[in-house]
């Protein structure tokens, strides 16, 4: 993710397209809705891009691996939360499940996925690496 302003606590912060077809999902979303991609190193390793609206990132979206295994290109929403690892282990308390743990993303953040009880997904993360 870029740099930019760190968002509120709970609030919704990232949106992110994980995709089977990385180059069909570019040319639907920028001729549909205009936006801008911008590559990005955020991710060593996976080729990222961020999504601009406006100059400034608001998501990202990458071809999924092997490691996604049969699942669909889905979208990622991310929370900003001041503590990731106190959030995971509450999920498990609230009757929810920890997905992905807690992990760093360098020069980002930390983040974790979670499913809510009745097994809706969502990202939580940490914004670090973001300047005010």
């Amino acid at each position: 993710m870029s740099e930019q302003q760190l968002p509120a606590n709970s609030s919704f912060c990232w949106n992110e397209l994980g995709t089977t077809d990385l180059e069909s999902a570019k040319k639907f979303y920028t001729e549909l809705l205009g936006w801008k991609l911008k590559g990005s190193d955020a991710a060593p390793g996976m080729v990222y891009n961020e999504i601009m609206v406006e100059g400034r990132p608001c998501g990202g979206m990458y071809q999924m691996g092997a490691e996604f295994g049969n699942a669909p290109s889905h979208w990622m929403p991310y929370v900003s939360v001041d503590d990731v690892d106190a959030k995971a282990k509450q999920v498990a308390e609230l009757g929810g499940k920890v997905c992905v743990p807690p992990t760093d993303i360098p020069n980002v953040g930390r983040f974790c996925v979670i499913n809510d009880p009745t097994g809706a997904t969502i990202s939580l993360i940490k914004l670090t690496g973001a300047s005010s």
